[in-house]
């Protein structure tokens, strides 16, 4: 289906490629994956022909389709539904020409391949896909033009997974689609009949929508079957049994000039160390797969917490002008609350966030923040509006205008922003680049709580991880709204669901949520005529009684989360009061350690009765609703 093979490719003489091959069969769904900055858009425009490589081929099924994203979305007076029926161009052109045509046998030969091709069921498969993709009946039949720029790109998304060409290459999909269009599209591209090749950061993506892993490092590609986990997996085995095979070369290396050096002077050894210094010439270094450090992200919390409520919503509602889009908001927002957004595009969440950050004043009702607050802001138009000409040391430099030069640098790269792109235009900037530029200007004064809307679209998995972290360290509160699963599960404690213009708190998990929403996405099923209760009914019943015994589960796992920090605090002072010069050189700090170990272990001891009993009432409760 697809070849690569020996390519090599340079930017500005740097090597972007080097005799990479990759070869994808037909029916593959291939996940592309790799660091920022290693080629993965520039493979994407070789393999389209946009640009040619220095060396090498690449080569494709004789007569293949090819489909593609573009950049350019649709816009002007077409409806959704005919930007989208008209990607399938070979319908389009017969359908035209059976309204002209006027030989019968030619008027035979097309209404027959309309019927081969499926033609006459376009319209219904059309619209299941934008449904898919989060637009409703009406919407289909609206102007491209009345929709903005990421929603436009989901209809253009929807065109070409309507032409169903032979090889679709996705360039992050999933970067402009909520939850639900996300967990959509893994479904579609899994019945996917052709082939298909996609750029994803999202690890839950990539679990579930592809069958191959293709991992692009240092100008080489390498195919792994299987998801990201089993990728992820294999590939530290692989580290794994590359360092123990340096460490055999590297003593059995350190053995033979051992015996080179003892007995070259020697005359009844001298052939034996002639034979061993062979050896060593001919010994080659072992290829190892040298990770990459992981740029940081450094966000700092406030150094004082604030009173609660920070942010406290009285029967408050949000909108603009006449219409209002969330009405009678009654939450409170603590300085230490993590908490996810979910819902729907469109149903207000970005709303929501305005008016958590003062951007809109409540309709009715009030929001009341407190006095000393500071909010850090991420989103993507604020990404966007960076200032394209100012270098990121020009941005800091409005912020540190009293700063050394030395401290200005050193503070973007705590970000990742070192030496080599620090005098780069924002504009210049790759996507990931301008999100850790943002981080660090919106972390800059220590906010007491960080607002982060879809914060992931520009980052690679390693720097995903990497927030994860900061986040976690980070001492203020956080609200997220986010399509990336990995990363809510990771960083939030608290769901609300924004739906129906309400914002309340979900009791259930982000797996509740993604069955409930993959349930309410299923096309309506006439009702048979038996008096048992109907399948669906018995999954809403399931998924019921999970969010009831849901917070029980939540319990038990903050319970175990909190039985492993401590474990892992009694780990390190034991670890501390093994070592046999402490009693000598600092007794009294070992009597400090004595006393310490002993009441980690009580709070230890009391956890872990905690987990377990919360653990028991959970499992009660699950095999209760089991049986």
């Amino acid at each position: 289906m697809l070849h690569i093979n020996d390519l090599t490719y340079r930017i500005e003489g740097r090597p972007l490629f080097t005799q990479a091959t990759l070869a994808i069969n037909a029916g593959q769904k291939v996940g592309l994956v790799g660091r920022n900055g290693t080629g993965k858009s520039t493979l994407f425009r070789l393999i389209k022909g946009e640009i040619s490589p220095d060396d090498g081929t690449i080569s494709m099924r004789n007569n293949m389709r090819l489909g593609c994203v573009d950049q350019e979305v649709p816009g002007g007076p077409t409806s959704l539904m005919d930007t989208v029926l008209q990607a399938d161009e070979e319908r389009t052109a017969l359908m035209a020409e059976a309204d002209t045509a006027t030989d019968p046998m030619r008027i035979a030969q097309i209404h027959t391949r309309l019927g081969d091709i499926d033609a006459y069921t376009a319209e219904a498969r059309a619209g299941a896909i934008l449904s898919g993709l989060g637009f409703d009946g009406d919407d289909q039949q609206r102007p491209c033009g009345d929709f903005s720029g990421g929603w436009r790109m989901r209809v253009a998304l929807a065109a070409m997974l309507f032409a169903q060409p032979d090889m679709l290459l996705l360039d992050e999909p999933t970067n402009y689609l909520d939850i639900e269009g996300a967990l959509w599209l893994e479904s579609h591209i899994r019945k996917y009949r052709g082939t298909i090749f996609v750029i994803s950061h999202d690890r839950d993506f990539l679990n579930t929508a592809v069958t191959h892993i293709a991992h692009l490092q240092h100008g080489k590609m390498t195919m792994y079957t299987g998801g990201f986990d089993a990728f992820q997996k294999t590939l530290s085995e692989r580290n794994r049994l590359d360092m123990a095979l340096v460490a055999k070369q590297e003593e059995e290396r350190r053995k033979l000039e051992a015996f080179v050096t003892r007995f070259k002077a020697k005359a009844s050894k001298a052939k034996q160390a002639q034979s061993r210094v062979k050896r060593l010439e001919k010994m080659e270094p072992i290829a190892t797969m040298v990770s990459d450090p992981i740029a940081p992200i450094d966000l700092r919390g406030p150094e004082r917490q604030l009173s609660p409520p920070m942010v406290k919503y009285d029967e408050a509602s949000l909108g603009y002008g006449d219409t209002t889009i969330l009405r009678d908001l009654n939450l409170r927002v603590a300085p230490d609350d993590r908490i996810g957004l979910l819902g729907r595009n469109g149903e207000g969440k970005t709303t929501f966030a305005k008016g958590m950050l003062g951007i809109l004043k409540a309709q009715t009702g009030h929001i009341r923040s407190h006095k000393k607050m500071r909010v850090g802001y991420f989103a993507q138009h604020e990404v966007d509006a960076l200032n394209p000409r100012a270098s990121a040391y020009d941005h800091v430099v409005e912020l540190m205008p009293d700063a050394t030069e030395a401290q200005r640098r050193a503070r973007l790269a705590s970000f990742g922003l070192g030496v080599k792109n620090a005098e780069t235009p924002a504009g210049d900037l790759s996507g990931g680049e301008k999100a850790r530029l943002l981080f660090s200007l919106i972390g800059f004064h220590k906010p007491h709580l960080l607002v982060l809307d879809e914060p992931t679209n520009h980052l690679d998995i390693d720097s995903r991880e990497e927030l994860v972290r900061s986040l976690n360290n980070y001492s203020g509160a956080v609200l997220l709204i986010s399509h990336d699963r990995a990363l809510l599960e990771a960083t939030t404690e608290r769901l609300w669901l924004v739906d129906g213009g309400r914002v309340e708190p979900y009791d259930g998990t982000l797996d509740d949520y993604r069955e409930q929403q993959a349930e309410r996405a299923k096309p309506a099923r006439k009702e048979k005529a038996d008096t048992g209760p109907s399948k669906a009914e018995e999954r809403k019943a399931r998924a019921d009684a999970r969010k009831r015994i849901a917070p029980l589960k939540k319990a038990a796992a903050k319970l175990e989360k909190q039985v492993e920090t401590v474990t892992s605090e009694l780990a390190a002072i034991d670890a501390e009061l093994a070592k046999p010069e402490l009693f000598a050189e600092d007794p009294d700090r070992a009597v400090s350690l004595g006393k310490d170990r002993g009441w980690t272990a009580h709070k230890l001891e009391g956890l872990e009765a905690k987990w377990l009993d919360a653990l028991s009432a959970y499992e009660d409760a699950k095999a209760a609703m089991e049986g």
